[in-house]
């Protein structure tokens, strides 16, 4: 399978190329990069810090999507709005990783699933999906007699929060209990805020030094409290999920997918 990658000279784009050449029926079909950036021209393996593959890097995306199977994207809302709409005329299979779009782009997203396969997802960690339907089944199972919260930690230089990751671990415990999760979340908690409302979800951000990404969902009830925990320890583990859903979606029908699908769970 030919996969592309959008932002390949980033430590993303590189650890996706790392992973795709590793990969058993994979190939890199190209990269791109922004226009007039220094990595074009250049070796995408050699940027990666592996053997030339004999593929540069160029600014051409709609070029890589006439090439590809497949393409992965871990860009900016903005950027993957552009790569949707090519996916979708070029009906090559689209992976994406950009977390803070907004309800119009994810509109926008959804349009372009009806033309070709999309796996979308917050977080492309095997065991942080899985933590995700963990958390669905505890919070239909333990109903509001629970107050819910999720803490979450990042590196100083993340610039969304709540992360991508914790919104999708919220909406996994709002669907649990059969409620909208911006009917109930609570993301920020400031002076004299009162007694906890029931039902309420809330999110706790930090940030700081070079931490990858931890996550906890705390379900906190009288005389006891139950959390479920992912620590990433390597980057790594975002490209080896992207480049199995690139792989998975190749045979499916258009529609929008995720890591659930992916994994069957």
């Amino acid at each position: 399978m030919k996969i592309g990658v959008v932002g390949c000279a980033g430590r993303m784009g590189q650890m996706l190329v790392r992973e795709i050449a590793a990969t058993p029926g994979c190939t890199l079909a190209g990269g791109t990069e922004r226009v007039g950036g220094p990595a074009l021209g250049k070796d995408i393996g050699t940027l990666a810090g592996i053997d030339p593959l004999g593929v540069v890097a160029i600014e051409d995306a709609a070029a890589l999507f006439a090439e590809a199977d497949a393409v992965i994207d871990f860009t900016s809302p903005e950027a993957t709005m552009r790569h949707a709409a090519l996916a979708a005329q070029s009906e090559t299979v689209l992976v994406v990783g950009t977390t803070g779009l907004t309800p119009a782009q994810q509109a926008s997203l959804v349009q372009a699933a009806t033309h070709t396969p999309v796996v979308q997802s917050p977080n492309m960690s095997l065991g942080v999906n899985l933590l995700m339907v963990l958390v669905e089944q505890v919070a239909h199972a333990l109903g509001d007699d629970f107050d819910i919260d999720i803490l979450e930690m990042h590196h100083r230089n993340k610039v969304d929060a709540p992360s991508g990751t914790a919104l999708g671990l919220g909406r996994a415990a709002a669907k649990g209990r059969g409620v909208a999760l911006e009917d109930v979340w609570q993301k920020v908690r400031d002076g004299h805020t009162g007694a906890r409302p029931r039902g309420e979800i809330g999110f706790a951000t930090l940030r700081g030094g070079d931490v990858i990404g931890d996550h906890t969902v705390v379900f906190a009830g009288d005389g006891e409290r139950v959390e479920l925990t992912h620590k990433a320890s390597g980057r790594g583990i975002y490209a080896k999920g992207a480049v199995r859903a690139a792989l998975w979606a190749r045979d499916k029908t258009p529609g929008l997918y995720s890591m659930r699908d992916v994994l069957g769970v």
